[in-house]
């Protein structure tokens, strides 16, 4: 099996040039790293007329090494790049798909250029616009709208990544001996924590909501919609990283882009328009919602997929509290 390495451009060009994805007399010119990345191995190559990035993935997460993952998740990314092809609106907002290499595990993508992701909100020092949360919303009303389903069938389903990200959300944060020591993150958080860790009417609700989140759904997901998947680029902002996408409920979704406007602070305006102008707001199911922005809230705060929160211990208390009442409601 061919394994990608920054450090082997030679076995690399080889690589490229036998899947037809180098010209016969194409050099490669620079590697790098287009951003840090959790899930997959990504570079980004340059050559004297283009750049482009590869792809691949591993039997583990690329950044958690111990932590085991399907090793062949790149390839249901790459099938969702394939499916949103069919609406230029959509498809628009996020890379072309260039290769699929099935053997390997390799996609390849268009590079959207030298750009930064979302992250920067959770240093607190930013706030999202308005106009932004409206390119968020134009994308994600697409993705929900255009590519629904009638009938419920097995179209990717992408179950073994959804069981990890399961594990992560509903699951492991929630252990009392987790063999993750909070206090690590922050001191006085493995504290704060345990009451939720041993909160049996929470517990049960939290169950309620890891098998709604597991069963099938009519609404193509993007899966993973936080900042990290956001980039800013000169051409707007652009979508990546769909590897944990599937046909599900498109609460879901929705509460992940919100739950992290809370984590970043922003303004209850912000998610006000949010809600006010995501298509058919009024028909989603409001515990359910309401449900899923407490887990992703609670998971960010206590399970292993930290953000870089520059936030102290109080805050973080509160939102806790806060996310437990949005479960419970």
């Amino acid at each position: 099996m061919f394994v990608l390495n920054s450090n082997e451009p030679i076995e690399l060009g080889t690589y490229l040039r036998e899947r037809k994805w180098l010209d016969d007399h194409e050099i490669i010119d620079s590697i790098s790293k287009p951003g840090e990345g959790n899930m997959n191995y990504v570079l980004r190559i340059r050559t004297a007329k283009r750049s482009f990035i590869i792809k691949q993935s591993r039997a583990y997460v690329e950044k958690y090494p111990q932590v085991l993952a399907p090793e062949n998740r790149v390839l249901t990314e790459g099938a969702f790049y394939i499916k949103v092809a069919g609406d230029m609106d959509v498809q628009k907002a996020m890379p072309k798909i260039l290769g699929m290499d099935e053997v390997n595990n390799v996609i390849l993508l268009e590079d959207l250029g030298l750009s930064n992701d979302f992250t920067f909100l959770y240093d607190f020092k930013e706030k999202i616009h308005e106009n932004e949360l409206s390119q968020l919303l134009v994308y994600l009303n697409g993705l929900h709208q255009s590519f629904q389903k009638l009938v419920i069938d097995g179209e990717l389903v992408n179950a073994e990544m959804r069981k990890l990200n399961y594990e992560h959300i509903f699951e492991y944060p929630f252990r009392v001996e987790n063999g993750f020591d909070l206090d690590l993150i922050q001191k006085g958080l493995q504290e704060i924590a345990m009451p939720y860790k041993t909160d049996i009417d929470l517990k049960q609700k939290i169950e309620s909501l890891g098998s709604l989140y597991l069963s099938k759904g009519k609404y193509l997901l993007h899966g993973d919609y936080y900042p990290g998947s956001w980039l800013k680029t000169d051409y707007g902002i652009k979508i990546i990283d769909p590897e944990f996408c599937f046909y599900g409920l498109r609460e879901f979704d929705l509460a992940v882009f919100i739950s992290h406007l809370y984590l970043s602070q922003q303004d209850e305006s912000k998610i006000t328009y949010v809600k006010d102008n995501y298509n058919s707001f009024s028909e989603l199911n409001s515990e359910i919602l309401n449900g899923f922005i407490g887990m992703e809230i609670m998971r960010r705060l206590i399970g292993l997929a930290q953000l870089p929160l520059n936030m102290n211990l109080k805050t973080k208390a509160n939102l806790l509290s806060f996310a437990r009442t949005l479960i419970l409601k």
